[in-house]
């Protein structure tokens, strides 16, 4: 098959006809990197990964796993089921490179490399996301990583610790199914309670990573972050959840208004979650203090870079800014060959 034409996630269809309706796996060549990389205790052929987002079941997973994708990220599940948001859940969005200072962004008739994310964190109920974890762990080849991204889903009445005991059942039903990773989602700006955006609450933060750990033992544990604003709360929020944290996942997105302009505002005035090519320079940079702030504590968390990856040379200048392995979702639902471009050209002595 031509890589320039494979399927891709189709942004002028619902989220649930993508999740019905995903593309066969591909008899496709895939480029030897001649390298071989750790991850989590995991032994893998390539630096590259999926992220939460284009993975909306095991045959997406599949799909990916045989376009030169080595970790695969199952996306975000929850205890019960949760109906995405109505359309547009992908609208393209038109700016230079974001620093979180920007309260709005013009929407963009074409995609350009960035667009305004709007799913809601949807999920099955568990018991079709469980079944569907056990078979894809079957499907995929032994060298291929499965991590299931999971969040809680708060209740009216709840406080962190119930939040927390969500959050890790979810991890443990995860585990059980074959997860070999689990990612606790702690950063969606399209989420208005505490659970879309609790990377900035460093108590609650450590409180559920204490309680996901102690659910799923050795299974390593991931913690996604969006963008920290200030720098200076790193330190403060690895100290908080390094005891119960193997990697940490950045930078999710840039959360921004998407509008023509303030009186003109789409998703009824709301943030949404900025993804793509804006965020990259943004992203480097925060992977580059966790970096610093990791070696400075003496702790071995890994650090997984995402946010605006598209070519071999984006995934070298994450390496080289701190991160153990880089994670893609726009690009590859926009250009779903890029891996196998990627894997063709990186260098075959990248930075770690």
């Amino acid at each position: 098959m031509n890589p320039q034409r494979l399927p891709r996630y189709n942004c002028d269809r619902s989220y649930q006809w993508n999740y019905d309706h995903p593309p066969e796996a591909p008899e496709i060549p895939v480029p030897d990197t001649s390298n071989v990389w750790q991850f989590c205790g995991h032994e893998i052929a390539s630096p590259l990964g999926i992220s939460a987002g284009p993975l909306l079941n095991g045959r997406w997973c599949c799909y990916y796993a045989q376009l030169g994708f080595d970790i695969l990220t199952y996306k975000t599940v929850r205890s019960c089921q949760r109906e995405c948001y109505p359309m547009p859940n992908l609208q393209p969005v038109q700016c230079g490179q974001l620093d979180g200072t920007q309260n709005r962004v013009p929407p963009s008739r074409s995609m350009q490399g960035t667009w305004a994310v709007a799913f809601g964190m949807p999920s099955a109920m568990p018991d079709v996301w469980r079944k569907d974890i056990e078979w894809t762990r079957r499907q995929l080849a032994h060298d291929k990583v499965l991590s299931v991204s999971v969040v809680g889903t708060m209740q009216e009445g709840w406080g962190i610790e119930q939040l927390a005991a969500d959050y890790a059942q979810c991890a443990k039903w995860a585990v059980e199914s074959g997860a070999d990773c689990v990612e606790t989602n702690f950063s969606c700006p399209n989420v208005n309670t505490c659970d879309g955006q609790l990377y900035l609450d460093i108590e609650k933060s450590a409180i559920v990573s204490e309680a996901v750990k102690s659910e799923i033992g050795p299974t390593p544990l991931i913690i996604k972050v969006g963008h920290f604003a200030e720098h200076e709360m790193i330190p403060q929020f690895l100290s908080a959840v390094a005891r119960h944290t193997d990697a940490v996942s950045m930078t999710n997105s840039i959360a921004s208004r998407v509008g023509v302009s303030d009186c003109e505002l789409m998703f009824d005035s709301q943030q949404r979650g900025i993804c793509g090519r804006a965020i990259l320079d943004a992203s480097l940079r925060q992977v580059a203090a966790f970096a610093q702030a990791i070696e400075e504590s003496g702790t071995e968390l890994e650090v997984i870079g995402l946010g605006g990856i598209e070519t071999a040379t984006d995934v070298c200048r994450y390496l080289k800014a701190g991160a153990n392995v880089c994670h893609l979702a726009t690009h590859p639902m926009v250009e779903p060959g890029c891996g196998l471009e990627i894997r063709a050209n990186l260098p075959k002595n990248p930075p770690r």
